[in-house]
């Protein structure tokens, strides 16, 4: 069987418990937040201490572990973002999982042979804009939740085979981002990432 074919199977892990029920029942992957620069706030989340032991066991049981630094920073969060870099690399994840191209551009400098997923709040929603992160370095880019099975097949096979492709199965639908709100779509069939929003929020 080719690599590219083999799927892996990834759940979210806000703690210590819910990381040792995704291993026990099946998780090939986790992954998880650390105190800042990730958007699962509602979670108790990983310090630096707590992430390598968390590494360990993910390791011990030949599974892999991966990091979110997903949320975009601010000015004044940008100072903190090497110390977090220095950690993950320190526990040993396999890869960090980020949006904000600012923020793909200094795990570059500060750890060039980490790993790096793209999230799915980059939105990606075409094979042009997965290419181009493959060029910029991802290993891996974590499509858009409002995908058909139709377009994730259509971008698997108009990017290089060297690109792993994740999507979600389960999760949340998000329904509004500067412009990109999607319940307009939803309610009366206006894309507003089409200049046809109907404004519902207002």
């Amino acid at each position: 069987m080719e690599q590219n074919n083999l799927l892996e199977v990834l759940s979210p892990a806000g703690d210590m418990e819910r990381l040792y029920a995704a291993l026990d029942f099946g998780a090939d992957a986790v992954y998880l937040g650390g105190q800042m620069f990730g958007m699962r706030a509602a979670s108790p989340n990983f310090t630096s201490e707590s992430l390598k032991q968390a590494a360990d066991e993910v390791h011990k049981r030949g599974k892999k572990i991966y990091l979110t630094c997903n949320t975009l920073p601010r000015n004044y969060e940008i100072p903190s973002f090497e110390g977090f870099v220095k950690d993950a690399v320190d526990a040993g994840v396999d890869a960090l999982i980020v949006n904000d191209i600012g923020l793909f551009s200094l795990i570059k400098k500060y750890a060039p042979n980490m790993e790096m997923h793209v999230s799915t709040q980059a939105g990606i929603v075409n094979y042009v804009t997965a290419r181009e992160f493959y060029n910029m370095g991802a290993k891996r880019v974590v499509l858009a939740r409002e995908l058909s099975l139709e377009e994730i097949a259509e971008i698997r096979e108009k990017t290089p085979p060297e690109l792993e492709i994740e999507a979600f199965v389960h999760g949340a639908m998000c329904v509004s981002f500067s412009g990109r709100c999607l319940l307009s779509q939803y309610l009366v069939n206006r894309d507003a990432n089409r200049g046809e929003c109907a404004q519902p929020c207002r």
